[in-house]
């Protein structure tokens, strides 16, 4: 049977443990994390915590709706054993009708409903070094020689010096409040980190990058033009690649939906997965 639990009678400890041992384990699914990035968040619970769906969503004029928050590419359907696609139908019909818009995107292990497909790229770290840079495209190697020659240097920064630099150089729009908490948070419980890379003492850019059992995601990066130019996001990525070889961990780039990203994810020899969007509209 499953459920509607409002997060205020939720059983964190049996939620979390199912995120942590489910089939379909994400960071973003924990209690902890949507706490941070979802403005409001509810469950639908299978039976006694076998399987879960959390429902984040927000309040406009009184109305409510579902809504993917920042920071949170996948979230969907968590189960600590296979689930029927029946199951997971079940579970999609479920959302109350109350929330009078859907738009929510599911896990790359989940089913795929309609034709809303979203790609992200990953890499699988279970080689050595020497393996993985074997699969870089030739772009990436020359890159690669190029930020070597340059010695950068990647040591701990700050989320604030990140956001500085991304306010400086793009357009994209976040909430820098959630992004701040969030890396407190998983600073806290050790659980990433904020990386930059440097020349001569100048910070060219750096990430975000969070830890959990099975993945590796690279949630937030700004570099600045001399960055750009000296390769430090190839220097970056390649220095995590290296430290967490022959591993059982996964590299998610978190992206794959842009043209020019996904050319720059495929060049360290990148796998897709592929996750659906479900959209509802009562309105």
């Amino acid at each position: 049977m499953i459920s509607f639990v409002k997060r205020a009678n939720l059983d964190i400890e049996k939620y979390d443990f199912c995120i942590e041992n489910s089939l379909q384990s994400r960071i973003y699914a924990f209690s902890w994390y949507l706490d941070i990035v979802a403005d409001h968040w509810d469950v639908l619970v299978l039976n006694d915590y076998k399987a879960v769906m959390p429902i984040p969503w927000k309040q406009k004029l009184g109305l409510k709706y579902i809504t993917q928050p920042n920071f949170s590419q996948q979230l969907g359907i968590f189960s600590m054993e296979e689930i029927s696609q029946e199951m997971q139908l079940q579970f999609i019909k479920k959302i109350p009708i109350q929330f009078l818009k859907v738009s929510l995107a599911l896990n790359s292990q989940n089913i795929m409903i309609g034709q809303q497909a979203k790609k992200n790229l990953f890499l699988q770290l279970n080689k050595n070094q020497e393996l993985l840079r074997k699969n870089f495209s030739k772009g990436r190697k020359h890159a690669l020689k190029v930020a070597e020659k340059n010695q950068l240097i990647v040591a701990d920064t700050s989320i604030e010096n990140l956001i500085e630099l991304q306010k400086k150089l793009y357009k994209y729009q976040f909430s820098e409040e959630k992004l701040i908490k969030l890396s407190k948070n998983v600073l806290q419980q050790k659980t990433g980190e904020v990386l930059g890379v440097f020349k001569d003492d100048i910070l060219l850019g750096g990430a975000f990058f969070l830890f959990s059992k099975k993945r590796i995601v690279y949630l937030f990066s700004a570099f600045s033009e001399q960055g750009k130019e000296l390769q430090a996001a190839s220097f970056l990525l390649n220095y995590m690649l290296k430290k967490h070889e022959n591993s059982q961990l996964i590299f998610d780039f978190e992206g794959g939906n842009m043209p020019n990203m996904a050319t720059f994810y495929n060049s360290f020899g990148a796998d897709v997965e592929t996750y659906s969007l479900v959209s509802r509209t009562l309105l």
